[in-house]
Formats: structure tokens, C-alpha cells, sequence
């Protein structure tokens, strides 16, 4: 049986290569310019390629493989970025991925990619007044796509181009995953089937996922579904644990609003917000009934990795062993793909071809 092959652009520090490797699917190479999320990735994968710059590759001249995915930079889709949209100089770089895909499939008479994933933030819907996500179908299929009778694009869809079948869905962190992650993070991701009609089967279909045990299964942050641990060595108390809002605080602070400021401070059923790259995020910890003995402090890169699915201490170090900086870990984390998002669409890929 022919073993699948897969490479990633943008990588980061190498979610789809973790994901795909779990379902068999090997990773090939990678392209990525950040010093640390690069010496992460060749630790875990140190028979990767690398390829550096995105911009100075050549489709025709990488190895070909069957997978390639790519969650191309998102400062000038988010909704908390400048939102020059697919303009932008660091969002345009997803037309670069675009262009390796066709050099491949031009240099490998369409044989390869077979398949194309791509993820961005939910802000790719609305940026350039919706422009943008038309502009990345039109950019797959080769088509000309209308935009939606109602202008806005639906959470899950599909298009048909001459030669590709493309499926989109959004996917919530928080709802992913065994046991399921307490992390919000909503994020596109779609799935180009050139030449099948897998792309629905790929993206859609219920499917249970493996479960991977990490070093400490048992020690992590609560689940959003109860906000609680229930640990013996806290002598019969019953900690608190809930996910601290700090925009909603300083926005509700400077508006004097008492009722949201008390919010900020997390509700029992939140689920953390979205970590982000340029920010650290807080919670709020108390024993229950001892709320005014409670205290906040911010996430460590280890419980932000549990947050997002990753093995524990994947980031910690570098390829040489080296100890990564908190700095670096937050903000490769911040930027990373949720882990069972991931896992769910290569179970996919694996199950169709």
C-alpha cells in the first residue's frame, strides 16, 4: 500500500505534521522563517525538510506529496488585526501557496497534491467586505464564484470548480478533542479535493478520533463543562477554576459598566478565550466559598499547550536541545492550530485515500 505523504506550509511548529503522522500520513517537509517554531518542528520531525521562505519556492522543483496544508498568516484577516485583508503583506502570502500547489500539479501532469487544506481566523469571512474568502475559492477552483443572496458566507459550504471539489466548515477548539478542550478558538478550515469528490466526506462526515495520552493526563486545567478540579490534595476544598476576560475587564472598566467587570472574571461554563499570539492569557482561581481569598495569574506555556491539544512540553525545547523562551512558547502556541481540529480532518484524508 502506497503510505501517504504530506507537506506544510506556514507550519509553525508543526500541528498538521503531528496530526497527519498519527494516522499514518508522513511528513515530508515543511516551510517555515521563525527560528524557534523551526528548531521545535525538527526535534519532533528531524527527518523533515525544510524549505525556509515560502516566497523563494519552487513547486516543480520540492518533492511532491499527496497532502499539502496551510494556515497562511492571519494579521490581515483578524478581526483584532489591521484588516488590510488578502492585500495585506503578510495575509498575500496565501497566493504563494496557491502558486506551489499549481507548479506541483503542472510538473506532475495533476497528479500531485491530491488534496489542499487550508485554515485561517473567522475574519476571513467579513475582511474587504467579504471579498477576501470569494477571492480564496475562486482561488482553488479556477471559477468565478458568486457571493451568497444573503452576503454573508455560511459557517460550512461547498463549490465545484472543473477540477476540484471544495468543502469549508468552522470548527471550535472547544468542542474537540477526549476529553474535549476548554480553549474557544473558531477557525475556517477547508479542504480542496483535486480531481475526486472527497472533500465532503473528508470534512463532514462524524468520525471518532484516537486518543492520545500525554505525559500527564490526569493533572490539567478544568474542562469549560464544569469550570472545576476536583484534586485529593486540596484537603476536602473544591478549587475554582475560570478563564479571566481581561479585554472584556479594561473595556468594561473604562466604561464603568460594575455588572460586565464582575463577567471579566469568568462564568463556571466559559471556555478559555482564544490564545493569542501577542498576548498572555489569565484566569481567576479560588476555593469555593473562599471567593475573596481567590487570585488570578496567567497561563503557563505548558497548560497552553494543553489547552490546544499539544503533547506536553512540545514546545519546551529546540532541536538542539536548547531551552525555547517562554516569549517564543506563547507566541508559536498563539499562533498554532488547534491539535484535534487537525487530527479530525488527517483521520479524514486517511480514511479516503
Amino acid at each position: 500500500m502506497t503510505k501517504l505523504t504530506l507537506g506544510s506550509l506556514f507550519d509553525g511548529i508543526g500541528v498538521f505534521p503531528l496530526a497527519a503522522s498519527r494516522y499514518g500520513i508522513i511528513p515530508i517537509w515543511a516551510s517555515e522563517v521563525e527560528k524557534a517554531p523551526i528548531s521545535i518542528t525538527k526535534r519532533h520531525f528531524p527527518n523533515m525538510l525544510h524549505l525556509g521562505d515560502i516566497t523563494k519556492i519552487d513547486g516543480r522543483e520540492i518533492p511532491p506529496v499527496h497532502i499539502i496544508t496551510f494556515g497562511s498568516p492571519c494579521q490581515n484577516l483578524s478581526n483584532i488585526g489591521n484588516r488590510e485583508g488578502l492585500t495585506g503583506s503578510q495575509s498575500s502570502l496565501f497566493y504563494h501557496a496557491i502558486r506551489i500547489i499549481v507548479e506541483m500539479r503542472c510538473a506532475t501532469n495533476g497528479t500531485y497534491p491530491v488534496i489542499a487544506v487550508w485554515e485561517n481566523v473567522m475574519g476571513a469571512f467579513s475582511s474587504n467586505n467579504r471579498l477576501d474568502f470569494k477571492a480564496v475559492l475562486e482561488s482553488f477552483t479556477k471559477t468565478d464564484i458568486p457571493m451568497p443572496a444573503s452576503e454573508v458566507w455560511a459557517n460550512a459550504g461547498m463549490v465545484r470548480g472543473k477540477d476540484v471539489e471544495l468543502c469549508w466548515r468552522v470548527l471550535d477548539a472547544r468542542y474537540w478533542g477526549k476529553p474535549t478542550l476548554a480553549q474557544r478558538r473558531r477557525r475556517i478550515f477547508l479542504v480542496a479535493d483535486f480531481g475526486g469528490t472527497r472533500a465532503r466526506e473528508i470534512l463532514f462526515k462524524t468520525r471518532d478520533l484516537q486518543s492520545f495520552l500525554t505525559s500527564c493526563e490526569e493533572d490539567r486545567l478544568s474542562s469549560s463543562s464544569t469550570g472545576r478540579i476536583f484534586a485529593p490534595k486540596t484537603g476536602g476544598k473544591i478549587p475554582v477554576v475560570r478563564p479571566f476576560q481581561e479585554r472584556r475587564m479594561r473595556s468594561t472598566a473604562k466604561d464603568k459598566n460594575k455588572t460586565g467587570f464582575h463577567a471579566s472574571f469568568g462564568r463556571t461554563n466559559d471556555p478559555f478565550p482564544t490564545l493569542l499570539a501577542g498576548s498572555v492569557n489569565y484566569f481567576s482561581f479560588w476555593y469555593e466559598g473562599e471567593e475573596k481569598e481567590g487570585f488570578i495569574r496567567q497561563l503557563t506555556p505548558l497548560e497552553c499547550e494543553r489547552l490546544i491539544g499539544l503533547p506536553e512540553g512540545w514546545t519546551a525545547l529546540g532541536h538542539k536541545g536548547e531551552v525555547i523562551s517562554d516569549y517564543a512558547r506563547y507566541k508559536a502556541i498563539g499562533n498554532a492550530i488547534a491539535v484535534p481540529c487537525a487530527a479530525y480532518i488527517m483521520a479524514g484524508i486517511g480514511e479516503v485515500l
